[in-house]
C-alpha cells in the first residue's frame, strides 16, 4: 500500500497526463482503438497464443480443462439440484450443460481481462505498443478455448441426447457474436480500472459469482418459476445474460429458435458499450506506465 502522500503525487501525474490528450475526442478515440487492434492483429495473435501456451503449462491436463472443469461441475450441481434439492428437470446434465460452458467462457474472459494490463507491467515501461491488445487478447484466448466446450457438449449430444439435436444448432456462432460484443465492451472497462484500483480482482470474484447465480445457468423461468414473481422478473429485464444464455438453451436443449429481438437489443447495447469502453480505455491509456 503506497502511503498517502505518495498516492497523491502518483493521481497528480496521472491527471497531468491526461489533460494533455483532451484534444482527441471519443470518435477519434474508438476510431485510433479499433484501427490499432486491426493493425497489430499480429500481435494480437502471437499474444493470444502465449496466453494459450502460458495456460497449458500450468497444469498437466492443459486445454483438456476445458472440457473437465464444465463437466465436472455440471455434476456438481446436477447432484445438488436434482438429489438434494430435489428438483426434477427432464434431462438436466444437458439443460445446464448448455449454459454452463458460454458462462465459463465470460468468467474466465473477464477474469484473464483484468490483469491482463497490470501483470505486463514491464512489457509496458519497455515498449511502446497500443496497450488495447492485452485486453483484446485475453478475450479472444478465453473465446478460443470456449470451442473446446462447444466440442464437449456436442459429445455430449451425440453419445446422451441424440433426441435433442437439432438443425438450429448451427446458430450457436450467432448467438456466440452477441456474447463476445458484450464480453469485450466489458473487459476494456475492467483492464482500465483495474490498473488504478486493483481491488477490482477481488470484487469481480464475488460480483462474478453473485451475476452466476442470477443468471439462468442453473435454472430458468420455464422450468422452475413459470410463475415468477416481480423481483425475479427484474433480474431477467436488467440481466443482459438472461436472453444470452436463454438463446443458447433455447438452440441446444429445447430446439427452438430463440428471443432474436432479445438478442439483437443486447448486441446494439453492447456495441455501444464497446465504443464508449474503446474510448474510456484509450482516455486512461497514457497513465498506465506511470501508475504501474
Amino acid at each position: 500500500m503506497l502511503p498517502y502522500a505518495a498516492q497523491m503525487a502518483t493521481r497528480t501525474e496521472v491527471r497531468t497526463s491526461l489533460s494533455t490528450h483532451r484534444q482527441a475526442g471519443p470518435l477519434e478515440m474508438v476510431a485510433e482503438g479499433l484501427g490499432e487492434l486491426w493493425s497489430r492483429r499480429r500481435l494480437v495473435r502471437y499474444l493470444v497464443g502465449a496466453d494459450l501456451r502460458h495456460t497449458s503449462s500450468n497444469t498437466l491436463l492443459g486445454e483438456v480443462w476445458w472440457i473437465l472443469d464444465p463437466l465436472l461441475q455440471m455434476a456438481v450441481y446436477t447432484i445438488l439440484v436434482t438429489v438434494i434439492f430435489q428438483r426434477s428437470v427432464a434431462d438436466y446434465p444437458i439443460f445446464i450443460f448448455s449454459a454452463l460452458v458460454p458462462w465459463k467462457w465470460f468468467s474466465t474472459a473477464i477474469e484473464d481481462a483484468i490483469g491482463s494490463v497490470t501483470t505486463r507491467d514491464k512489457l509496458i515501461k519497455q515498449l511502446q505498443f497500443p496497450k488495447i491488445v492485452l485486453p483484446a487478447s485475453s478475450v479472444l484466448a478465453a473465446t478460443y478455448n470456449f470451442g473446446f466446450g462447444l466440442a464437449a457438449m456436442g459429445i455430449m449430444l451425440v453419445l446422451l441426447y441424440p433426441a435433442r439435436i437439432s438443425a438450429l444448432l448451427v446458430l450457436i456462432p450467432l448467438v456466440a457474436v452477441v456474447q463476445f460484443a458484450l464480453t469485450f465492451a466489458l473487459a476494456l472497462f475492467a483492464a482500465a480500472i483495474n490498473v488504478f484500483f486493483r481491488d477490482l480482482r477481488n470484487v469481480s470474484r464475488h460480483a462474478l459469482r453473485l451475476w452466476f447465480y442470477l443468471s439462468p445457468v442453473l435454472w430458468s423461468f420455464e422450468a422452475f418459476f413459470p410463475e415468477a414473481n416481480r423481483t425475479l422478473r427484474l433480474v431477467e429485464t436488467v440481466n443482459p445474460f438472461y436472453p444470452v444464455l436463454s438463446a443458447y438453451r433455447d438452440l441446444v436443449y429445447y430446439g427452438r429458435s430463440p428471443d432474436w429481438g432479445a438478442l439483437a437489443a443486447v448486441l446494439a447495447v453492447s456495441v455501444l458499450l464497446g465504443a464508449i469502453g474503446v474510448a474510456f480505455f484509450k482516455r486512461l491509456e497514457p497513465a498506465f506506465a506511470k501508475v504501474l
